[in-house]
């Protein structure tokens, strides 16, 4: 079982969350802390990623910018997204891999989403929870001895155009989108407590 400590930050410099991130993953490593959630909001930044880099991705000229070594390409941050760093040494069963840790992070928020009547699910294209076309959760994550950083936003009222201006890793703007552009109208409250309760599904072994 997992035993996890949850962290409700309010909004916060991205750069101040990193800080604490690589602190408490050092902290899980030599087992002097619990499994520990962070939740929180970001002041608006754009963050980039290895492939991004690599790729030659940029975000739009008018977006600040921070490089950060987790999976993946450009993620948006700012108002109406829900930022969870789940800061977890992975050694339960069905978490052998990181394709099956990203898995059950998704149906993490997967099913605390059809609880509250949102229709989503995966999609082939990429990690991540999607509503039929659009993506609204991104997942990226870092592993020091299998204990990770970073993790999962999910875009639930963001300020209309900005996130869809930002290109994912060979998506294309406008793909990635937030719920309440998509017609779902949901408080942060209400998504972080359904996340919360449903927080036995990251202590189960993941599906094949």
């Amino acid at each position: 079982m997992r035993l996890v400590d949850i962290l409700e930050l309010g909004i916060k410099p991205h750069k101040e969350v990193d800080e604490l991130m690589r602190n408490l993953q050092s902290k899980r490593i030599c087992d002097e802390i619990n499994d520990t959630l962070l939740i929180c909001e970001h002041k608006e930044i754009v963050t980039v990623g290895p492939r991004a880099r690599n790729d030659g991705i940029k975000a739009p000229d008018d977006y600040k910018t921070a490089d950060v070594d987790r999976g993946g390409g450009l993620t948006w941050h700012g108002p109406g997204q829900l930022v969870i760093y789940p800061v977890f040494k992975w050694n339960l069963d069905g978490e052998s891999n990181v394709q099956k840790i990203i898995q059950k992070l998704e149906e993490w928020v997967i099913q605390s989403l059809l609880s509250l009547n949102i229709s989503c699910g995966r999609d082939d294209r990429m990690q991540g929870v999607w509503c039929g076309e659009s993506k609204f959760c991104s997942i990226g994550l870092s592993f020091l001895r299998w204990t990770s950083r970073h993790g999962l936003t999910i875009n639930y009222d963001t300020p209309p155009g900005r996130v869809e201006m930002v290109s994912g890793c060979g998506l294309g703007q406008d793909t990635t989108t937030s719920l309440s552009a998509l017609g779902y109208h949901l408080t942060k409250e209400s998504i972080v407590s359904k996340l919360i309760s449903n927080l036995h599904i990251l202590s189960r072994k993941t599906i094949n």
